[in-house]
């Protein structure tokens, strides 16, 4: 790894930890990055994941106080995540670098789709609560029905968690589309919860990755540090931002990394 090398994946992770704690979708800069500077994509994907848990954590840290929100029923949020991440993260790491590079655009552009038309999404199952397919969400404590317990938010992040751990980039986008659909509170306040599972979902992948073999470890401590400041910086200016411009920056950079993949 040379100086500049080093400072690019530096400048990255700072991006990353800063869009992550911001609105997400923070790894379509530092993926990218990695991959751009000659580490293979799979690699570079458990890299990423590695190098960005210190800007998960610094992130969720900003917004704990928005947490509090979500106190009924956050610790089935949380397992359900470790495991999706954990089941995800196997199924990466037994990917062959072919099929996963082929499946990258894919699902970048697949999260990008459900952040764009999350407000559609969240009209049409606000229609189904009324019919009585699905219980009311507390929006004051992120609990369904009267039993305090989010099943349909766990059936949701689930999957979202499986793919966090499998590919890490576009995380963000996708965990802010599920808790869209499945919470009526503004997004700040679900970004918070977003930004809670997602270092969850990436703490237990990178535990696995670390013995995975396929860390570059030069870029992920340089990122390391970097995307700690920048989910630092991120967290405490997020609720500063309209959830409209948060949407649009992060699907339309989303849109352009996957061009470039697909190119």
């Amino acid at each position: 790894m040379t100086p500049a090398d080093g400072a690019l994946a530096g400048l990255a992770g700072f991006a990353a930890g800063l869009i992550n704690a911001v609105a997400g979708g923070g790894t379509l800069v530092s993926f990218p990055a990695l991959v751009a500077l000659g580490v293979p994509t799979v690699n570079a994907n458990v890299t990423n994941t590695v190098a960005l848990v210190p800007g998960y954590l610094g992130g969720a840290y900003a917004q704990r106080k928005d947490l509090l929100t979500y106190a009924n029923g956050l610790k089935g949020l949380v397992v359900i995540s470790a495991v999706g991440g954990l089941a995800g993260s196997v199924l990466l790491v037994n990917s062959p670098e072919k099929l996963f590079k082929s499946l990258v655009p894919f699902l970048i552009i697949g999260a990008c789709l459900l952040l764009a038309f999350q407000e559609r999404l969240k009209g049409l199952l606000a229609q189904r609560r009324k019919r009585g397919a699905t219980a009311p969400i507390d929006a004051s404590s992120g609990a369904v029905g009267g039993e305090h317990r989010p099943y349909g938010i766990l059936a949701l992040a689930f999957p979202a968690a499986i793919y966090g751990g499998y590919f890490g980039a576009g995380l963000g986008i996708m965990l802010l589309a599920v808790l869209g659909l499945a919470l009526d509170d503004p997004l700040p306040r679900i970004n918070s919860l977003k930004s809670l599972l997602s270092l969850t979902i990436n703490l237990v992948a990178a535990a696995f990755f670390i013995f995975s073999g396929r860390v570059h470890w030069g870029y992920a401590a340089v990122m390391a540090v970097t995307s700690l400041i920048g989910g630092s910086v991120g967290g405490r200016i997020a609720g500063m931002l309209q959830p409209g411009v948060m949407r649009a920056v992060v699907v339309t950079f989303g849109f352009l990394v996957a061009l470039k993949f697909f190119i």
